[in-house]
Parts: C-alpha cells; sequence; structure tokens
C-alpha cells in the first residue's frame, strides 16, 4: 500500500498545523516516509498557519481543530477563501455532528479523529488529492452531511460563526484562562479594547461569565483544554 500511495502523492506538499510538537513530528514522518508527501511548513497556531499557506502554497493542509489564536475551523475558512484550490485534512478529537458541520461548511475536503488508524489518514489524502472527501468511520454518511452542510445559513451554523476573527482569538484566549491585561498584550491592542471586545462576545453568545465562555470554548472544540 505505502508503494503505491506513494506514486500517486509524488510531489503533494502538505502544510501541517497543529500546536503539539511531538504530533506534528509524528505526522511529518509518516507523511514523508511512508506516503511520499513533501512538507513545506509547519504551524504552531491557526494564525500562522494562513500565513503559511499563502506563503507555502502547499497542495494540502492538516489542520488540527483546536489551535491556539485562531481555531481550525476559522483558520480553514480563511485558508479557502484565499486558496480555494488548497485542500484541508482536520484532524479533531471530536466525532459530534456540530464540529463536522462547521469544518465541512468552512471548506474542508476531510474530517478525522486524532485516534484514527493510520490507514484513515493515508486514505483521506488519497480522496482529497482527486477531489473528494473523506470522514472517519466514526462519523455519519460522508454525502448526507456535506449537502446539510452546503444548504446551512449562518443563523443555523454554530454561534461562533457570528464572531469576528478578532472576538475567536478573544475568546479563545479568555479560555486559556488569560487575564484582560495579558490578551491586550498578545493582540497589541488596550485593555479597553479588549473589554469591548469581551462584552460584544457575550452579549452575541448570550454568556454573561468567564467560566461560561470557557465551557462554550471547549464544547465547541475552540480550545484543547
Amino acid at each position: 500500500m505505502d508503494r503505491l500511495h506513494k506514486n500517486k502523492s509524488a510531489n503533494r506538499r502538505v502544510l501541517i498545523a497543529e500546536d503539539h510538537k511531538m504530533m506534528r513530528e509524528g505526522l511529518r514522518s509518516l507523511l514523508e516516509e511512508r506516503l511520499g508527501y513533501e512538507c513545506v511548513a509547519e504551524a504552531n497556531d491557526g494564525e500562522e498557519a494562513v500565513i503559511k499557506a499563502r506563503e507555502f502554497h502547499p497542495d494540502i493542509v492538516i489542520m488540527d481543530i483546536a489551535l491556539p489564536n485562531l481555531n481550525g475551523i476559522e483558520a480553514t475558512r480563511q485558508i479557502k477563501s484565499h486558496h480555494p484550490e488548497i485542500e484541508v485534512v482536520v484532524l479533531s478529537m471530536y466525532a459530534t455532528r456540530n464540529y463536522v458541520l462547521q469544518v465541512l461548511q468552512a471548506g474542508a475536503s476531510a474530517y478525522l479523529l486524532k485516534d484514527s488508524a493510520f490507514e484513515d489518514l493515508a486514505a483521506a489524502l488519497v480522496a482529497v488529492g482527486t477531489g473528494g472527501m473523506y470522514l472517519s468511520s466514526a462519523i455519519t454518511t460522508a454525502a448526507a452531511l456535506k449537502n446539510e452542510a452546503a444548504g446551512l445559513s449562518p443563523k443555523n451554523i454554530a454561534d461562533v460563526q457570528r464572531l469576528t476573527r478578532r472576538e475567536v482569538q478573544v475568546l479563545q484566549l479568555i479560555a486559556d484562562g488569560r487575564s484582560t491585561k495579558e490578551i491586550a498584550a498578545i493582540l497589541e491592542v488596550s485593555v479597553k479594547t479588549i473589554e469591548t471586545h469581551r462584552k460584544q462576545i457575550m452579549d452575541k453568545l448570550g454568556i454573561r461569565t468567564i467560566a461560561g465562555l470557557t465551557k462554550y470554548c471547549i464544547r465547541e472544540g475552540l480550545t484543547s483544554l
């Protein structure tokens, strides 16, 4: 199987977006040594993934869903909006319908659980490399989900998609336990600006506490906590 896949994957360029170093190294080893792909770059967070996708223009991005600074769903959406020809394979610990629909609506072509077998990753890469779609076997019928995702309206998808890019960043940093002052320093804006973003996030989501925002992020897969 490895030899056959290597022939099909020759010259295919991949970007790995994963915040855990050991996971990145393991994926890179599998992709290069066993499947014959060329890993042109790695990213530690969602923002870096968007930047490096623009810089290196890979054929495929392997994207963790719970990335810091910018989650994998939003990073996928930004990459696909500027480079629709780049295929995205999303990795997640969650098999819930909500996550899958968000990922497909953002433009990804594959959704794999992190505990999937090596053969699943190989099959997913073959599928997206030929214009197809692939979902882990733990997830329901791919065609039905894709059709449903294509027909979703903004009011029917997760609340997180109503947030601006900056609001999603602030929300993730709040869930990571960062203080308002720390978030302001990380994003290089004023404390007042972060307070305004936090109020807007709470208003949009109908959540009034930091604990509630953190629980929301965990439930929606926006943090790896």
